[in-house]
Order: C-alpha cells, then structure tokens, then sequence
C-alpha cells in the first residue's frame, strides 16, 4: 500500500526534529553531528525501530549530489580570502596528489589483503580518498575545535576543494572496470578539463550572482534566497553539462560571491547557513537509511583494518609528502593529518559503483559506511584533544549574549566618523553596494531629509546626505576621498 502524503510528510518533520534535538545534545557529548544524523536514519530504517525501508541507490545518489552541492556553496560563502589565500598552493596539492596518494595507498592495502583486481582496489581507494566538507566545517568552526594560524582554513580549504578529485577518480575506476581495453592516460584530458571548466565557470557564475543580487532590484526581499538557490544549482548543472566539476564550481562561485558586496548579505548568509544545515540533515538521514546494519557485520574485520591504515598510516603518509616542500611545523603536520575525517562524501561515491552494477558495489558500500561511522568516532571526539595536547588549539572567545555584527573586518582599532555627501560626490545617485567601500568599512547610519535610517546595501546616496561612518583607524583619510571626490569628466557619474 502507498504511504500518504501525509504520513510521508509527518516522518520526514519527525526525522529532521529528533536530528535536530539528537545533534544538541551531542555538541555536549563532543560526538560530531554526521554520526548523529547517520544513526537516526539507520534507526528509522527498515532494520530500527522506525521500520522505513529504503534501497534506492538512485535517489540516495542524487539527494547527496544536491546537498553536497549547497554545502560546499555555503562553505565558500562563509570563508574568508584573504585567510585562505596564504594557504591556496598547500590545500591545492593536498586536495588534488593527497587524494591520489591516498587513494593509491588504500588500493595497495586492498589488493594484498582482500586479494581484489588492481582497478577495484583502485576504485575502493577513490571512494575514501577525500575528507568531508560538512564534517569538517562543523566541527572546526565550533568554540572547542578552533585551530591557531594556517591550520583551520587550510584543512577547510582542502575538504572542500577535494571532493572533484575523488569524484574523477572515482568515475575513472568505474570507466575503466567496464571498459577494460580503454587506457588510463585517457583520464588526463578529462581530469584537466573538469578541473579547468570547474574553476572558469565557479569564478564566471560567482560574478554573475554579484551582478544579479545588486542590480535586479527584486520588489520582495524574500525572493532574494530564492534566486541564489536558483543560481547555485543553475552553476552545478551548467558545469556538469560541460564537462566540469560542479562541487568545484559551486565552491569558488561561493567563495566569490561570499567575498564581494551586494545588498542583503547578513541575511543571505544566515539563509545558506539554515540550507546547509538542512542539506547535511536531509543527506546523512537518507545515507543512514540507506543502509542496513546487518550487511555491516559481515565487514566488521575488514572495515577496522581500513579504517586503522587510513587514520594512522594513509593519511599521514599523503599529507606529510604532499606538504614536504614547505617549511610546516611538525606539530601541525600532524594535526593536519589527523583530521582526515571521512563522511557523506564517500559514501555518496560509494553509490556510484552500485548503480554501475560493478560486481563488488555492494561490498564497497558496506566497507566504506563502516570506515566512514569509525572516522567519526575516533577523528571526531578526539579533535579538540589532539589539538589541546599538539598546542594548536586556539579556543575561541566567548562572545557576549547581547552583541550586534557590524560585520567582516569590524576589530579594535576602528575610527567613527561624520561626514556629509557633497552634492557632485562621485559616490551620489549610486548604491552603497556600488561605491566600493574598503573591507572593514560600514556606514551604520544616514540623516536624509530629517530621517535617520540604518542603510542596507541597495540605498542610494544623495548629495546632502549626512553619515555615520564605522572604519578602521588606517583606511580613514581613504573612506573620506572617496565621499568628497568628484567624477572625472571621463567618466562622468550620473
């Protein structure tokens, strides 16, 4: 019989609420928020107590194909440039050779103690070869697993520019598997051409969004939301379609749009924040329905004996090559390679041997999912402990119940100022979001025609208006050259 739409309805807001209330209190308990998710679902699943019974690899695929999407958008929204370009060229070479060295070496442990073919040790090696994104940006960016220096946006930056790699890989191993007259050199073109479609179209559609956000002028502040969903997904397809990587592209898309000014962004942020959040929910659930437990237990032997050679001899041998040509610290050497967590990444990849029908597809699965449950545990309840005891914990502040965000760049140091647009200001007719403001730099009021206002980014200045300007103490002589210069007659302003 057909479930109802209500019934369907009632489970999937019962699923999302215990998620939610299970995921408090394991912030409490140090247990990250994937494991979490992932128990709930196999709970609710045909073999728990909720008796669902789910086993469609195809859908699973594509809700953990769509998640990964907006949380890897989210991701790159919510990081800082000017923190992880110092870092770009490590995280490069960790998240592109770190994830063939891994996967090289997870395939070397496959084919001498599971006695598989080279090309299926090879594509198990591929399924587990990237760190997660969502579990890497949940748990670092909490006040108990905060990293000194270099070491947070790196590991950020790596997790969420590797997964393209592992998906190559990934697809490679299956091509060739059932193609095996094909040569692997036919890989090369195909992984340059992802990698460079990715990147062009994620920098093209970021500014696109800048343009669009600022210039359409919507007459409801809600569609706002609507239209960047629209647009995140719109980067993924339009890569994908062209022969790029699409979690590539939606990553650099959100990082540029992220790091540039357009009108609404506090609000937006906090939007793709919630989605995220919503995304690692939806995906780990139908991950850990997914599956069924009793198919774990047959792998229990094999799992911990991956799991053990990715933690303690795979990972860190890839990250301490990988990162040989740059004076690093010993001590955050070892940190980086101890957060290797492994989450909905792979096993998503592990769908794709499954709905390719390659003979060992439901052996990979179950191996990967129980590597995947022992990373979690073992990387992340140990984070903050390794960190504490390597001296590269950097605990964050405790920010006070009451406090107002003036946004990026805000610190101490920072210089209020007055001043009153000229009537031929450049800067007159145009929107905040237009007059390229320094980072740092906010007008946090307007007097305009006796009314005093908090400005967002879409207000339009006149001349006449008087401001209160927020800035830090070095950038002041530059914020007021920009108020009270004229347009050029080159350029006239409007």
């Amino acid at each position: 019989m057909q479930p109802s739409i209500e019934y369907i309805l009632l489970v999937i807001a019962v699923l999302i609420l215990v998620s939610i209330l299970a995921n408090k209190v394991s912030g409490r308990l140090g247990v990250p928020a994937l494991l979490i998710f992932l128990l709930v679902g196999m709970l609710a699943g045909s073999e728990g107590p909720g008796g669902i019974y789910f086993d469609d690899p195809w859908i699973a695929q594509a809700v953990g194909v769509i998640a990964l999407t907006y949380i890897l958008f989210s991701g790159g929204l919510d990081t800082r440039w000017s923190e992880v370009r110092p870092v770009l060229p490590q995280a490069a070479v960790l998240s592109t050779f770190g994830v063939l060295l891994t996967a090289l070496l997870m395939a070397g442990l496959a084919i001498v103690v599971f006695e598989v073919s080279l090309l299926e040790g090879f594509l198990l090696g591929a399924v587990v070869s990237s760190t997660d994104a969502a579990a890497v940006f949940s748990i670092l960016r909490t006040k108990r697993a905060s990293l000194k220096g270099m070491l947070r946006p790196l590991l950020e930056l790596e997790s969420a520019s590797n997964d393209p790699m592992a998906v190559f890989l990934t697809i490679g191993a299956i091509t060739l598997l059932l193609n095996p007259n094909l040569s692997p050199l036919i890989l090369i073109p195909l992984f340059i051409q992802q990698m460079a479609v990715g990147g062009l179209i994620g920098y093209g559609m970021g500014k696109v969004m800048v343009y669009l956000i600022n210039r359409l002028k919507l007459e409801f502040e809600g569609l706002y939301p609507v239209l960047t969903l629209a647009l995140v997904m719109m980067t993924y397809g339009v890569t994908a379609s062209l022969g790029g990587s699409g979690f590539l592209a939606a990553y650099i898309a959100g990082l540029v749009l992220g790091n540039s000014m357009f009108i609404h962004k506090n609000s937006l942020m906090r939007f793709h924040e919630g989605i995220a959040w919503l995304m690692q929910i939806a995906m780990f659930l139908t991950l850990g329905l997914l599956v069924f437990p009793s198919h774990l237990i047959p792998v229990i032997s094999s799992g911990i004996l991956l799991s053990l050679f990715l933690i303690f001899v795979a990972r860190p041998v890839t990250v301490f090559l990988t990162l040989s040509p740059w004076k690093i610290a010993l001590r955050d050497k070892v940190m980086v390679s101890w957060v290797g967590l492994r989450g909905a990444a792979p096993i998503v990849l592990a769908t794709f041997p499954l709905l390719a029908g390659i003979p060992q597809a439901e052996t990979i699965f179950n191996l990967v999912f129980f590597l995947v449950i022992t990373s979690a545990l073992l990387h992340g309840t140990s984070i903050p402990f390794v960190a504490s005891h390597l001296g590269v914990s950097d605990p964050l502040p405790e920010l006070p119940r009451l406090s107002m965000s003036l946004g990026d760049g805000c610190t101490s140091g920072n210089d209020l100022i007055e001043l009153t647009v000229p009537i031929q200001s450049r800067v007159a007719g145009k929107q905040i979001v237009d007059i390229g403001l320094p980072s740092g730099t906010l007008i946090i009021m307007i007097e305009k025609g006796g009314n005093r206002f908090v400005p967002c980014g879409s207000t339009v200045l006149e001349g006449g208006d008087h401001l209160l300007v927020l800035t830090n103490q070095p950038q002041s002589d530059q914020v007021r050259s920009i108020f009270i210069s004229e347009p050029s007659a080159e350029n006239p302003g409007p």
